[in-house]
């Protein structure tokens, strides 16, 4: 066997797509092909089992994939160790998460990571969704509900506290809002319900069967620009609606939601100085402006 087949081997399973595993490792598909076939003729066992979707992991394939993360990893750390990169920190980290969070609080403060470590690359994917370490679609990742499962390693980041808010104008035009029930007479905005990507955001049950969301987007951003906009009354973090001047609280003392972020590495990489320091950085931050959660 070629050890270094083993890098097409993880590309495939991780994208489960020659065409954007050949992208990643620049090279063309059938180059791809060609070594999977190898490492597959080596080991005499198929490893993949192709369909018109793409590629998917038979179970042989499953039992080789946490030996080739592991090897990729001694890979990585003897490679950075001989260059000197671990020392100097350079290299790529891509941060995965949600919207409001890498847009609002990691987007305005990462620069100083960046100032650190001029040869640190960073790239921050704020994005409504989860994301998938083993399939390297993160190094870093911020999730809201807490990974049960996968070679990760997962620490409590903090908890954030949500309110209703609104704009004032909004509220002067609008019937008098004295308690939840008033709510289903309010434009309210909000997810959309079927395209909610973590549970724990699925706010509106809360408030009640009755109050549906005339306004709704899978970003936050969109629903913080609309609330802005004096479209309607929207449960949003404080972190974020609290910089907004034109917003202001709504039934604070009545209603109060409380989500956590969590923060997530894989085990193969965790060890690398460029993801500890990232994910101290992270936290660091975090505990600094701890009051604004």
């Amino acid at each position: 066997m070629r050890w270094d087949d083993l890098k097409f081997f993880l590309a495939v399973a991780r994208s489960g797509q020659l065409t954007t595993a050949a992208k990643g490792l620049k090279v063309d598909n059938a180059t791809v092909a060609r070594r999977i076939r190898a490492l597959e003729s080596a080991l005499d066992a198929r490893l993949f089992d192709r369909n018109p979707k793409g590629y998917s992991l038979t179970e042989v394939g499953q039992r080789l994939l946490p030996a080739a993360e592991a090897m990729e990893t001694s890979t990585l750390e003897a490679q950075a160790q001989v260059q000197g990169r671990d020392e100097s920190l350079e290299g790529v980290v891509r941060l995965g998460a949600p919207d409001g969070f890498g847009s609002f609080f990691l987007a305005p403060r990462i620069h100083k990571l960046a100032r650190r470590h001029p040869k640190l690359e960073l790239q921050l994917v704020a994005m409504p969704r989860i994301f998938s370490l083993s399939k390297r679609e993160a190094d870093v990742s911020i999730a809201i509900t807490r990974p049960k499962s996968g070679r990760l390693r997962v620490v409590k980041l903090t908890d954030y506290q949500l309110h209703l808010y609104a704009t004032g104008d909004y509220l002067k035009e609008s019937p008098p809002l004295q308690q939840l029930e008033d709510l289903k007479q309010h434009s309210m905005i909000g997810y959309i319900s079927d395209l909610i990507f973590d549970p724990k955001l699925d706010y509106m049950p809360i408030l009640g069967r009755k109050v549906v969301p005339q306004i709704s987007s899978t970003n936050l951003i969109a629903q913080l620009n609309a609330t802005l906009a004096g479209a309607g009354i929207c449960i949003l973090p404080d972190f974020l609606a609290g910089e907004q001047s034109g917003l202001q609280p709504v039934l604070r003392k009545t209603f109060s939601l409380t989500r956590t972020f969590w923060i997530v590495s894989h085990e193969n990489t965790a060890s690398l100085r460029r993801i500890r320091e990232t994910v101290d950085f992270i936290k660091a931050e975090v505990r600094e402006n701890r009051d604004i959660f």
